[in-house]
């Protein structure tokens, strides 16, 4: 067995770390004249582009744009004054809690004294096999179970065995130790 002295093997491996870069600046070239050469036609190659469409002009601005940001916001608070205001009338016709109040859940969201607004998350789970519309009254209640505030939130078309979640958000019950409550829930 024919074994090197340590001071070869070293040798070896500073040859090898100096000619690595060597030999990969050899390849790249070397790769770089193949896809660079003549005699391959330029039509079909990875370098060539072609475009199925007709290319845009210009790119659109926001002026041109149909639908602006604002334009979105408005349509989604539209939507949820909508289910808001379906909520309010749902829930005027329970007695007592109503039909779903196992299926809701609330909790409070830490908040600090600068908020303007006391917030809860408010999770529906639709454990039937169809879409169905919720009506959510929280209260949001003192240490001494004073209602502070009342918020009615609509959940439109909770899919079937899934939860969803809203926030409902209190400007009265802001600055002061509360917390919210379901007061009713009913399935629509």
């Amino acid at each position: 067995m024919n074994q090197t002295s340590p001071a070869r093997r070293a040798l070896g491996r500073r040859a090898a770390r100096r000619l690595a870069p060597v030999a990969l600046a050899a390849v790249i070239v070397a790769g770089a004249a193949a896809c660079d050469s003549e005699s391959s036609p330029k039509q079909g190659t990875a370098r060539s582009t072609r475009t199925v469409s007709a290319e845009p002009t210009a790119s659109p601005t926001a002026a041109e744009s149909p639908r602006s940001q604002e334009d979105f916001a408005a349509s989604v608070s539209a939507d949820l004054e909508r289910s808001r205001q379906k909520a309010v009338t749902t829930l005027k016709g329970v007695d007592g809690k109503g039909n779903a109040v196992q299926d809701v859940s609330v909790n409070g969201l830490p908040v600090a004294a600068s908020e303007q607004f006391r917030s809860a998350l408010v999770r529906v789970t639709n454990r039937t096999g169809k879409a169905a519309f919720y009506a959510v009254r929280v209260e949001f209640v003192d240490a001494s179970g004073k209602v502070l505030d009342s918020v009615v939130l609509g959940f439109a078309d909770a899919p079937p065995n899934r939860t969803v979640s809203q926030h409902a958000n209190s400007r009265k019950a802001a600055g002061v130790k509360s917390f919210p409550r379901i007061a009713q829930a009913e399935r629509g």
